[in-house]
């Protein structure tokens, strides 16, 4: 049995679980998608595998771009549902992971090492750039963010998620010092990562209602919130930050 069908059964809560059949933008069609427990993550279709989360940006990148042939696209993930679905659909995809031994531009067991705060692209690199809750966990997202920005082309858009807070301005929980060590301004908290077999990963700030101000700061011209069109189970569905260079 794998490890991912042993953590989806043990993270069941019966009284919680359900299914429902109904459209997949992931899929572009009716699927059975299935819920294991009150939680976004916790929503998955049969087929693709794609949470809400996923099925969120998929639905706003289809209002955006409907047809994404002619796009050079760069994620910041190497593997899942997003990426099996932009690699299916773009001109041509660019994926990246973090690792924290391994210089940004070098390679860790086949996969492109990227630091979104010092990206080694050239400018104008991409028509979109993607990511799904990676920036709370970057020590310097301001950094990121002004990064993403250089390496689109004009007119280029970031789309993406983070988890998003009813507070009107973002809460710094943890900063590198002068020695860039972590200081903690807030008890620490951590999000799982599939790519580091669900070790814990710091988060670094809560974003809140000033997150489009944050990225106009950065130099893009407009930052939205947008949601899918179409609705995701279970009301599940993910606003998407959308930034244009």
């Amino acid at each position: 049995m794998s490890r991912p069908l042993i953590r989806a059964l043990n993270s069941i809560k019966w009284r919680e679980a359900a299914m429902t059949y109904c459209y997949c933008p992931v899929c572009n069609a009716k699927r059975i998608i299935v819920r294991l427990h009150h939680n976004e993550i916790a929503v998955r279709c049969l087929t693709c595998r794609a949470t809400s989360v996923t099925m969120s940006l998929v639905a706003v990148l289809r209002q955006l771009v409907p047809d994404l042939s002619s796009k050079e696209i760069y994620e910041l993930s190497s593997r899942g549902p997003l990426v099996t679905f932009l690699n299916k659909n773009c001109k041509k995809l660019t994926c990246s992971e973090y690792f924290d031994a391994v210089a940004s531009g070098d390679s860790y067991n086949g996969i492109l090492c990227q630091d979104v705060q010092k990206l080694t692209f050239p400018d104008n690199s991409f028509d979109l750039c993607t990511s799904t809750e990676v920036f709370e966990h970057v020590p310097n997202d301001l950094a990121g963010f002004a990064e993403i920005r250089r390496v689109l082309r004009p007119g280029g858009t970031f789309l993406f998620t983070v988890p998003l807070f009813q507070s009107p301005a973002t809460v710094e929980r943890a900063r590198l010092d002068s020695n860039q060590q972590i200081a903690h301004l807030l008890p620490a908290h951590y999000h799982g990562d599939p790519i580091r077999e669900h070790q814990p990963v710091l988060v670094y700030r809560d974003y809140g209602k000033d997150i489009r101000q944050r990225l106009i700061n950065q130099g893009f011209s407009t930052a939205k919130l947008l949601n899918p069109s179409s609705p995701i189970p279970w009301h599940y569905a993910r606003a998407i930050i959308t930034a244009v260079k």
